[in-house]
């Protein structure tokens, strides 16, 4: 059994692409539109000023939208996977670039700094592969939008999108 086969890790990575096709589908709408999605394996939050009608609307475009294909709704472009996978290669890029001791530390500053630029760039690209591979995916007809909640604290409204496979 691979790993992705895993049923929470499953159904987070179902429920990370609908989580990114449901941000596409409200910036569409809107393209000033600040909302953050945090996902778990039962679903996933939006967090952000939105009405929950037009939240259910998007959940329920986007889903279908994904069942009928529409695979690249599932990578974003400011999901957080794109943040650790440009942090992780500029510490490794960064760390290589110090291993070799013939020089004084400050000397190899600047040969760090440019490794880790480099894997920041390189990143880019990286992040989006990681996330259609690894974190989420597209593959999601056994999918159903369970319930749709909405709370509100203080000024930050959140809504649940609780989902299940069928």
């Amino acid at each position: 059994m691979k790993l992705q086969d895993i049923p929470f890790i499953a159904r987070t990575r179902q429920n990370h692409g609908l989580e990114h096709a449901t941000i596409h589908v409200l910036s569409q709408q809107n393209p000033a539109l600040r909302v953050v999605g945090r996902t778990t394996p039962n679903g996933f939050y939006l967090y952000g000023n939105l009405t929950t009608k037009k939240v259910r609307s998007a959940v329920e475009q986007a889903l279908s939208r994904l069942q009928q294909g529409e695979a690249h709704l599932a990578v974003h472009a400011n999901c957080g996977t794109n943040l650790v996978t440009a942090g992780f290669l500029a510490g490794l890029f960064s760390f290589v670039a110090l291993l070799p001791r013939s020089r004084r530390r400050l000397d190899q500053l600047p040969l760090a700094v440019m490794a880790a630029t480099l894997a920041v760039v390189a990143a880019q690209p990286l992040g989006r592969v990681v996330q259609a591979n690894v974190t989420t995916t597209s593959h999601v007809r056994n999918l159903l939008i369970k319930r749709i909640t909405r709370r509100q604290q203080n000024r930050l409204i959140v809504h649940h999108i609780e989902t299940a496979a069928y």
